[in-house]
């Protein structure tokens, strides 16, 4: 028995997902180079078990594309604790990342955390605990950052042999040990030579003090400065794959039809006199008329192409004016006429419909409006409940909510970022 791959999976990094019949995501796993990757399942079919059952449970493979490594570790790890997949293993219980955390009191205390429930500043996350905790002992005991709970006039014993930075005293610097502090959290935010240069000049430190152990255990840390400061520097958010995600973790249940047989049943749906193959769904978002937003869904046989999704920032409109917003996106989605669908569908009801044929006289253009799930367009001048049982209803309300859900999430984004402005 051979089981092959059935569709193209490219040549670069990210995270790829294993689905069942069902939709279902049962595997999870990231890669430098996908195509590989995903290819050496299917070369090595009758040759694990495990391998064997994956495939003979899998129907589909999705991918999501990362900039980076780091980017794609991260990625894989939120998502398998979100979907926790039959045959994935690691990282499926428990939190599997880790955070360098300083309290925001006046102890500035740093430790180890798994969560990000206190109030505080957080370095991370991290996936390889094994660096980020070598990382973290590394900076309280370069800046003597150890406190303990005890209160001796002199100090403590481990005060005496340089393992408390000394608030056991009563004469305790705490400006001092503020200062330490920062000294740590500037060596986490700096770049990567700059964290290097600190970790050098305290080696020669103890160099000169003949202190040629601490000197080598400190040097461990430079064969591990790659693969913290490959994530330190990842300015990882789900968020950003959000759209990716909620494609590639829904199930379509018209996935199963033919692109002859999906294009033809829209075909008879609006009368037309050629199949409908390609569809683009335009939608507006914003919060309190502020961070307009757009966004426009290509479908392609009853299927998302996902290259072909846009999202547009309103460049022409300071409040709230959906109408407006709608047309200045369509015109700068069809600048290039050649880019022009089968169908147009918008979010909407007869306002929108109009604003959209002002601006695309002649072109095929229908509109859904929400909750009343009613179609509206030249064939339908009074509106028609769209039968969500039917095949033609069910590509539709997926093309209504992948269009929405594309459009609120660049919204959250863009508004996020304005925030931190």
């Amino acid at each position: 028995m051979k089981i092959t791959l059935k569709k193209s999976i490219p040549k670069l990094t990210g995270v790829y997902l294993f689905k069942d019949a069902q939709g279902a995501i049962i595997y999870i796993g990231k890669a430098k180079n996908l195509h590989h990757r995903v290819k050496s399942y299917f070369q090595k079919y009758d040759k694990d078990w495990k391998i064997n059952q994956l495939l003979n449970e899998h129907a589909d493979v999705e991918y999501i594309l990362t900039a980076t490594e780091a980017e794609s570790l991260l990625l894989e790890a939120e998502l398998v604790q979100r979907y926790k997949p039959k045959f994935n293993v690691l990282l499926k219980e428990g939190q599997p990342f880790i955070y360098i955390f300083f309290s925001p009191d006046d102890t500035s205390l740093m430790e180890l955390v798994r969560t990000k429930k206190k109030k505080g500043t957080y370095f991370g996350p991290f996936v390889e605990k094994a660096p980020a905790r070598r990382t973290y002992h590394f900076l309280k005991r370069t800046f003597n950052l150890n406190l303990c709970n005890k209160k001796i006039a002199l100090g403590c014993l481990d005060y005496h042999i340089g393992n408390c930075a000394g608030n056991c005293k009563t004469d305790f610097d705490l400006d001092d040990y503020k200062f330490r502090v920062s000294l740590a959290q500037e060596a986490l935010k700096k770049n990567q030579e700059g964290f290097i240069a600190q970790v050098k000049k305290q080696i020669a430190l103890y160099s000169s003090q003949y202190a040629f152990e601490k000197a080598q255990r400190v040097n461990e840390y430079l064969h591990n400065v790659d693969a913290i400061f490959a994530v330190l520097n990842t300015h990882f958010s789900a968020d950003k794959f959000a759209t990716d995600i909620f494609v590639v973790s829904r199930s379509t249940p018209y996935q199963h039809l033919s692109s002859e047989t999906i294009s033809t049943e829209v075909q008879q749906f609006l009368g037309f006199s050629t199949p409908v193959r390609t569809i683009d769904c335009f939608d507006i978002s914003h919060f309190q008329s502020s961070y307009l937003v757009g966004s426009c869904v290509r479908f392609t046989d009853g299927k998302p192409e996902k290259h072909m999704f846009r999202h547009f920032k309103i460049k022409t409109l300071t409040e709230q004016n959906d109408y407006a917003a709608l047309q200045e996106i369509i015109t700068r989605r069809y600048r290039n006429k050649a880019d022009l669908p089968d169908l147009i569908v918008i979010d909407g009801g007869k306002g929108q419909l109009s604003a959209a044929q002002e601006v695309l006289p002649g072109a095929p253009i229908i509109s859904l409006a929400k909750r009343e799930e009613i179609i509206y367009g030249p064939q339908f001048l009074q509106g028609v409940r769209l039968d969500l049982q039917t095949n033609v209803g069910k590509l539709f309300i997926a093309l209504r909510d992948y269009a929405h859900h594309f459009a609120v999430s660049y919204h959250r984004l863009r508004r996020k970022k304005g925030l931190k402005e």
